[in-house]
């Protein structure tokens, strides 16, 4: 298979204004000039992590999907990145995964984050999503996510990865950068696929700091490519499938990898 180029977009979000922050977006993703397969961006990358959805919150192919439906034709490739979304009366912090072509499948946060009262607020999905980039099969979740490992665990059935790439798109707060750092180590690791995680940086309106550490860890858990805290960037990565192939040959502890159901 093919090599992924994927790009990863680092930034400061202003606090639950859409139009600034699709603005600020647009000035970054513009100055990608290398041709890439996947564009990924924060967590609630046109508000924040807001808990106000009366304010914030957008239906579906609101003003934000239509920006992330035109960026993706404009730059030929997958943009993924979540919305404050209203459907039915329910809310959702919902990821979409949304190609070039306008096609596009969504993500609903599972884990809702009961320490800032997301669960009170925010109903939680129950399905993950497997999109696919050049036969490449990816796991998109959200942030708090990452502390559950049997939620974001790969399999292997019928000779068969489930994913080749896991992605965690976040406002994870600066106060807990060490286990972010360390859980998708090891998630890299424990589920042999390449991990992307798209951290925000700045202060958010309730005076929560984040410090981004944004990074692109391979297969044997070495980070490959990490933006500087703190620093607005977008760094750019090559995923080799022939790595990857080769990593779960010499070692393929997949074999014995246990067999579950997740019971919600």
């Amino acid at each position: 298979m093919q090599d992924i180029n994927v790009a990863i977009v680092q930034t400061d979000l202003i606090w639950e204004d859409v139009d600034k922050n699709l603005l600020n977006l647009n000035k970054k993703i513009d100055t990608i000039n290398t041709s890439v397969d996947l564009i990924v961006l924060p967590e609630m990358f046109n508000t924040a992590f807001s808990m106000n959805p009366l304010r914030c919150a957008e239906p579906i192919h609101g003003i934000s999907w239509e920006w992330i439906k035109n960026k993706a034709k404009e730059k030929n490739c997958v943009i993924t990145g979540s919305i404050l979304t209203k459907e039915n009366g329910y809310f959702y912090n919902r990821l979409y995964w949304m190609q070039p072509d306008g096609d596009y499948q969504y993500y609903d946060k599972k884990h809702l984050f009961r320490f800032s009262g997301e669960h009170e607020v925010f109903s939680a999905g129950s399905k993950r999503i497997f999109p696919s980039i050049k036969d490449w099969k990816f796991c998109p979740l959200i942030c708090y996510d990452l502390r559950f490992p049997v939620w974001s665990m790969n399999t292997f059935e019928n000779n068969t990865f489930k994913y080749d790439c896991l992605i965690y798109v976040a406002n994870w707060a600066e106060t807990r950068k060490y286990p972010w750092i360390s859980l998708l180590i090891a998630r890299a690791i424990e589920n042999q696929a390449y991990v992307i995680a798209v951290n925000r940086i700045g202060t958010d309106g309730k005076g929560t700091t984040f410090s981004g550490d944004s990074m692109i860890i391979d297969p044997k858990g070495n980070i490959m490519k990490q933006i500087p805290s703190k620093l607005e960037s977008i760094e750019y990565a090559s995923l080799s499938y022939s790595f990857l192939q080769s990593c779960r040959e010499h070692f393929p502890v997949s074999l014995d990898w246990d067999k579950f159901n997740i019971i919600n």
